[in-house]
């Protein structure tokens, strides 16, 4: 099996390696020319993945996308449109890293949608899925132990992707519940924002369980109201992503939060980190999205508060304690 991995950033760099090291024959294809001869001639990726080497069988390509199996796009949100309409036509099977909600565009509907609902717009004939779950590039990239989830509704893309990525280091386990894998990976940015906030605030471990537990209640209601499985959200993609997000300190979209509790703008925030961290971006269209369904999300609405300056984290904090008392399973 040949294995192309659209973009050389963080994830899509420690996947290539992490199959290469598996003996898979993997082409880590990077937009820019000068990037992808700099990972030639360096055998590592110096912004990302700094001091990990490439294994002597990964391929480095720009320019033409190469032929291949198994298309994996290691795109941001934003980009996926384009990577999806692009490879429409193909035969083989495509594959997605990015997790969140696209931005709602001009002329569309007031809400952005999720990968699979992207790929039913501009790519209907196309065999698809999503890779997700909880997992830092840097720990993949190193070979540490690593569980996640390949979802699609077509069973020979799951087993591609449990055939490319499927290894001593890297468990790959088959879903078909495409929308609940793809709500866990795009709510739990949010929620770690939230987490990382209470962190920084020193709120405590309380605190913290807390935020987790409620937000993954919010999680389980959107994907409900989209169609997922409550089970899905009890795996890897639902709570394992959350509290790998809400708790590591890899997790860029908990130092926002963290950042944002000590007092720094949220420009200042972001630039600090140099990584793109996709709760910032993708926090707004969550809610967007939930408020379209009639969904009750209040932390990922105190978080967008939060992020657009409508609110001080003290005041976030308060405004979500403060909330009428109400049943656990409402």
């Amino acid at each position: 099996m040949d294995i192309a991995v659209v973009g050389a950033g963080a994830w899509g760099t420690a996947l290539a390696i992490s199959a290469a090291r598996h003996g898979r024959a993997v082409t880590l294809w990077a937009r820019d020319a000068a990037q992808a001869q700099a990972l030639s001639a360096d055998r590592q990726n110096r912004r990302y993945l700094p001091g990990i080497e490439l294994p002597p069988g990964l391929r480095v390509a720009s320019g033409d996308l190469p032929p291949a199996d198994l298309y994996v796009v290691a795109s941001p949100m934003a980009g996926l449109r384009g990577w999806l309409t692009r490879l429409a036509d193909q035969q083989a099977p495509v594959a997605w890293l990015c997790k969140g909600f696209e931005q709602p565009r001009s002329g569309s509907a007031a809400h952005g949608l999720l990968g699979h609902e992207i790929a039913a717009e501009v790519a209907p004939g196309l065999a698809c899925g999503v890779l997700s779950g909880p997992s830092f590039a840097q720990e993949v990239a190193r070979g540490q132990p690593t569980a996640v989830v390949a979802a699609s509704e077509h069973a020979a893309v799951r087993d591609a992707l449990v055939a490319a990525f499927h290894g001593s280091t890297l468990r790959v386990y088959a879903n078909d519940d495409v929308a609940g894998v793809e709500v866990g990976g795009a709510v739990k940015n949010v929620l770690a924002i939230a987490t990382g906030l209470c962190d920084g605030l020193g709120l405590g471990l309380n605190a913290r369980a807390a935020l987790i537990t409620r937000g993954l209640a919010e999680m389980t209601r959107l994907g409900m109201a989209l169609g997922a499985r409550t089970d899905t959200f009890m795996g890897l993609s639902g709570l394992g992503d959350l509290v790998l997000t809400a708790t590591g300190d890899l997790s860029r979209n908990r130092q926002v939060g963290r950042l944002l509790a000590e007092g720094r703008t949220l420009d200042q925030a972001v630039e600090s980190l140099g990584h793109v961290a996709e709760g910032v971006y993708s926090a707004r269209t969550v809610v967007q999205r939930a408020a379209a369904l009639d969904v009750d999300m209040p932390i990922s609405a105190a978080v967008v508060a939060l992020l657009e300056g409508r609110l001080q984290p003290a005041q976030a904090v308060a405004e979500l304690m403060g909330r009428d008392p109400k049943p656990e399973s409402a």
